[in-house]
């Protein structure tokens, strides 16, 4: 641990110290990783009981778990462990020195250093995150913002969605990434993107003002933090400014109740309790202030000091999501002891999938308005998200499907450009979905022409 971080690689260095710190503790009859949790608590139990070999040996690790942390920004816990070492040897040379050094270091601005901000979009499926982005990346701010997009479903719609998809040029930079849930199965992705973003701008000489990183709504936010401390080159570059939160109003409370098998965690809870702002959005579709109350009571009762503010179609002003500074690793550390365990397993409900249909050919939308009006009506509970862009017969505009259970809307984005071919797709994300019904019920739809899916 002492060689690792010497090298600087303190997220490392972290899992070693801990492997080593709780041997020791059940060597001195402890359990329960007590000396990681609770080390004050610790030391007065059992400060009395260690030989002067085992309370050097304590001092060091306490010395050297403080020194990790330190490197890694959580100064608060850093001072935790100093104090332990103190307790332990008082008279050891350099511990005061080390107390000292952390009171200045919590003084320190999180812009100081120079790193790259960076925000953490959240929130179930169907909340407003993309209609959030597109505010920001819309909105006349002035800053060099880089986006990365995740996403759940098979087929890849959001980034028709954001607006300049995935060409956009100017001040933006946008990545895709839907090969995987970006809390499990492409974290070395989400590393090697945001290293990316980091050498272009370099190469280019442009340095950038932000990174938005975009989750899919079944995300556990804590290992895509954890993405910025497990990193080297990302933890020298990049800052976790803060995980924003978006609470779809009208349905948030039967996802929060919602259910789940055993050892399947509920992402719309890990999504709020990880939270440093959230956006209790689409306000307009609750009937009632006392039903907003009510929402309002539930989110804290999950995490009790997390601002919210009220939204309607994601607009906020962009100072409450940007630049806020609301990423504590002291505070999540103190709220998750395991959040810096690289042994992440988040495991999602096998019950939900998605199902994507990607098709060349047009639609016809009297058949369409009447099979999607049927699907709602019977399976709405089940569906959390579906979403489409469609070519429409008789329609040169491209026409954009959205539903989050039974609420659905539409719009047109967009022409087709000249020579450009006429496709549909469309996702389906929900629990229990049939494949063979979706995709024979939409295929159904299809003017006359279009042949076989691709």
């Amino acid at each position: 641990a002492e060689a690792l971080n010497k090298e600087k690689k303190h997220f490392d260095g972290i899992q070693k110290i801990n492997m080593c710190m709780e041997l020791f503790e059940a060597d001195i009859g402890s359990s329960d990783s007590k000396i990681l949790k609770e080390p004050t608590e610790f030391i007065e139990e059992f400060q009395a009981k260690m030989s002067p070999e085992q309370k050097a040996a304590a001092f060091k690790m306490f010395s050297c778990r403080g020194d990790l942390l330190i490197g890694l920004g959580a100064t608060r816990n850093a001072a935790v462990q100093y104090a332990a070492a103190a307790a332990l040897q008082p008279a050891e040379e350099g511990i005061e020195a080390k107390l000292a050094n952390v009171k200045k270091l919590a003084k320190v601005e999180p812009d100081s250093d120079g790193r790259i901000p960076c925000s953490v979009l959240t929130g179930f499926l169907g909340s407003g995150k993309t209609t959030l982005l597109n505010h920001i990346l819309e909105a006349n701010h002035g800053r060099r913002i880089a986006v990365i997009e995740n996403e759940f479903g098979e087929v890849g719609i959001d980034d028709k969605l954001v607006k300049g998809g995935v060409e956009a040029d100017g001040d933006e930079t946008i990545i895709e990434m839907n090969n995987g849930c970006i809390c499990c199965t492409i974290r070395g992705d989400l590393i090697v993107g945001l290293r990316k973003l980091i050498e272009n701008s370099r190469k280019k000489g442009k340095q950038l003002d932000g990174v938005l990183i975009e989750t899919t709504g079944l995300a556990d936010p804590a290992p895509v933090a954890q993405t910025f401390f497990a990193d080297d080159f990302v933890n020298e570059n990049m800052r976790l400014d803060g995980i924003l939160t978006l609470v779809d109003a009208k349905h948030i409370i039967q996802h929060l109740d919602d259910e789940k098998p055993e050892g399947v965690e509920n992402e719309a809870v890990e999504q709020i309790a990880f939270a440093d702002r959230i956006l209790l959005n689409k306000c307009d579709l609750v009937d009632s202030e006392a039903e907003l109350e009510e929402i309002e009571k539930r989110i804290h009762a999950i995490n009790e000091k997390v601002p919210i503010k009220r939204t309607t179609n994601s607009k906020v002003e962009m100072d409450y999501v940007m630049g806020i500074k609301g990423f504590s690793l002291d505070n999540v550390i103190e709220m998750d002891d395991a959040f810096m365990d690289d042994g992440h397993d988040h495991q999602h409900d096998e019950r939900v999938s998605s199902v994507g249909i990607d098709v060349p050919g047009e639609v016809v939308q009297q058949k369409l308005n009447v099979w999607i009006s049927d699907l709602l009506k019977e399976k709405g509970v089940d569906l959390f998200r579906s979403k489409g862009v469609l070519a429409v017969s008789g329609m040169n505009q491209k026409f954009v499907f959205q539903a989050i259970h039974m609420l659905f809307a539409n719009s047109m984005e967009g022409s087709w450009a000249p020579g450009e071919e006429k496709r549909c797709k469309m996702v389906f994300i929900g629990r229990n979905l049939n494949r063979e019904e979706l995709t024979n019920g939409f295929m159904a739809c299809m003017a006359k022409e279009t042949v076989k899916m691709s």
